[in-house]
């Protein structure tokens, strides 16, 4: 079976992979020169399961009117004169309540604890590197109200049988000894000790290598213009004049997907959240984190590869703007000052991405209404957690195995009600 993946990232490549494993033969389609130069390229570093939450949740459009109003606030809002930001922005809005929050929190925990076990099962199988680490996360609380909050957190992980450990001041230290030095107000903490740590962008880039040997094509530089169908089957992609053609197509890139899929009739309810990161050596070894370190008043995650920090976070609904933004500099060096103040911050390397968000948080993996093309998208500011599991079932569901997890809830179809 000859199947075309459009897109590179590390959610087209790790389906690239599995499908390889299963004996297709996969060809990957990218604009770019090499896999992972997107939004795969400096993201946070996390693989955490555990702290796969949506950001719908029950308070969040309070929180959101005074985080507008503030200087280091973790949400920015610029109209980029779409109707559809509007309605993605209603439609986020309206799963904000603990009904929807347990149910979407459900699902993202299913994709990303399953995708914690397949990466593990392939780092095992093929020996890859990728400056990973497996010491856990920790997730700060600097306010009272934040602890009583994670109590719906912890309801949620008890139900799904995730491991969990609630940390006091002192236990924050024993946990990350850096911390001793933090100047930031800090109460408490949840610890997840199963969550790992990685560089996504090397991990892709040795996956892709890897792909190569099992067959796998990557097609680099190469614009997709169009995709070609026919009542309900996909007949080709058209890419600078060439059609290209497969007997399957995986719709895997990120936040442009919507755009490639709204001429087939398919509307995708993904956004591009805009999301920024440093990336800083490490000067002060003992100022440095052992893994990664979630300051949840900031929504900013701190994590730490061999010899480097990477600090990540932040949402701007600001459409497709790629600019970046030094006031958001400055909020993530004063958040990693205050927690880790031992990387070598003034020549970081600052970097944003737009993250593929649906308004519940959920991604979108599946079958489409047309019978050979599939869709792996709107993993939010979770890609990297959920890449390994999400390309596995990917590949199940197109090879017709049998799916080692539920599939409720994470295709198109919820959205079609």
């Amino acid at each position: 079976m000859d199947i075309i993946i459009l897109g590179g990232g590390v959610i087209g490549t790790t389906t690239a992979y599995y499908l390889a494993k299963a004996g297709a033969k996969a060809t990957v389609i990218d604009r770019q020169s090499d896999v992972a130069m997107e939004t795969s390229f400096a993201n946070a570093g996390q693989i955490s399961p555990g702290y796969s939450t949506p950001w719908a949740a029950p308070k969040i459009p309070q929180k959101a009117v005074r985080w507008l109003m503030q200087k280091h606030a973790p949400l920015a809002i610029t109209p980029d004169g779409t109707g559809f930001q509007l309605a993605w922005m209603k439609q986020m809005l309206a799963n904000c309540n603990a009904e929807r929050y347990e149910i979407n929190k459900e699902r993202m925990m299913r994709v990303s604890e399953y995708s914690r076990d397949c990466i593990r099962a392939l780092r095992d199988e093929i020996g890859i590197g990728y400056e990973h680490r497996t010491g856990g996360t920790v997730q700060l609380f600097r306010k009272p109200a934040q602890i009583q909050a994670m109590r719906l957190d912890t309801k949620v992980l008890e139900e799904c049988g995730v491991p969990y450990e609630i940390l006091d001041a002192d236990g924050l230290i024993k946990a990350e000894p850096a911390l001793a030095y933090a100047t930031a107000p800090l109460l408490g903490g949840l610890r997840l000790p199963n969550d790992e740590t990685g560089d996504c962008n090397l991990f892709t880039k040795r996956l892709a290598e890897h792909c190569t040997s099992l067959g796998v094509t990557f097609k680099f530089d190469t614009n997709i213009d169009n995709i070609i169908f026919e009542n309900q089957t996909i007949k080709g992609i058209i890419t600078g004049g060439e059609t290209l053609t497969a007997d399957g197509y995986v719709m895997a890139m990120g936040s442009y997907s919507r755009a490639m899929l709204l001429p087939l009739g398919l509307n995708l309810p993904v956004y591009p959240v805009k999301g920024y990161s440093l990336t800083a050596d490490i000067i002060d070894e003992t100022k440095a984190p052992i893994s990664t370190v979630l300051d949840e008043t900031y929504k900013i995650a701190i994590t730490r590869f061999d010899n480097r920090i990477r600090v990540g976070g932040m949402a701007d609904l600001s459409g497709f703007d790629l600019s970046l933004n030094p006031a958001r500099r400055e909020t993530l060096e004063m958040v990693t000052k205050s927690l880790f103040d031992g990387g070598d911050l003034p020549n970081a390397k600052f970097w944003t991405g737009l993250r593929p968000m649906t308004p519940d948080g959920t991604p979108i993996i599946g079958a489409t209404k047309f019978d050979n093309l599939f869709i792996n998208t709107g993993h939010g500011t979770l890609g990297w957690t959920m890449a390994c599991g999400s390309g596995k079932l990917l590949s199940d569901i197109i090879m017709g195995k049998q799916t080692e997890i539920s599939l409720e809830g994470l295709d198109m179809s919820r959205y079609q009600k």
